[in-house]
């Protein structure tokens, strides 16, 4: 599969949202689409693109501002793992905390359990919960890309001081990602720059603690 991944940076807290295709029926999966609706659907429209389905890494408000628009323009599903269900019950309630406000809070079509791979179209999609940032925060695995959300940024980690949060958890979660991914494949996270595991364990400090 030739497979790509173009960033879109997303809304006041410059949020990652990802959009990955394959070029023989430009399927694209649309992961993380955190606000700012219509320059993605721009982006999706200049890229000629077939959006099959919406992937969160986890439902942060400034992760899932524009599911709900997306969702119901495409007509396609949006997948979540069940744990997140918390979070996504508190989105109005954390627009607030912000100054924000609510766009609708989307609604899951299938919520996701495990860690079996998905096949959604064209795309084989491994599944690495990483608990931590969030109870149902998770990594979407795809060819030689691994997005990791707030999972791991380039020379950090995710906070774990705001609710549903654990430091002990995401550190675990750090260690099963980094048992489960090939160190060469390329990490898209949530804010920030690209990187791979490679780099991070040799010179990210959360990553080094971790030894």
């Amino acid at each position: 599969m030739n497979f790509f991944v173009e960033k879109i940076v997303t809304g006041p807290f410059q949020e990652n949202c990802y959009l990955a295709w394959e070029n023989k029926t430009n399927q694209a999966i649309l992961i993380d689409p955190g606000d700012d609706f219509y320059l993605i659907d721009n982006k999706i429209n200049e890229k000629e693109l077939n959006p099959i389905a919406i992937i969160n890494t986890h439902a942060h408000l400034d992760h899932i501002g524009a599911v709900s628009e997306l969702k119901n323009l495409y007509k396609i599903p949006f997948y979540l793992h069940e744990k997140e269900l918390i979070i996504l019950d508190s989105y109005e309630a954390s627009c607030e905390l912000f100054g924000l406000i609510p766009k609708n809070k989307p609604s899951v079509t299938k919520w996701i359990k495990n860690e079996n791979n998905m096949i959604i179209g064209n795309f084989n999609i491994g599944i690495i919960h990483t608990p931590g940032h969030t109870p149902g925060g998770v990594c979407f695995e795809i060819e030689n890309h691994v997005f990791v959300g707030d999972t791991l940024f380039q020379g950090s980690i995710g906070r774990t001081d705001l609710p549903g949060g654990s430091l002990q958890t995401l550190n675990k979660s750090l260690v099963h990602l980094i048992d489960s991914v090939d160190h060469e494949k390329i990490i898209h996270s949530g804010h920030g720059n690209d990187t791979t595991l490679n780099s991070e364990l040799r010179s990210n400090p959360f990553l080094l603690s971790l030894n």
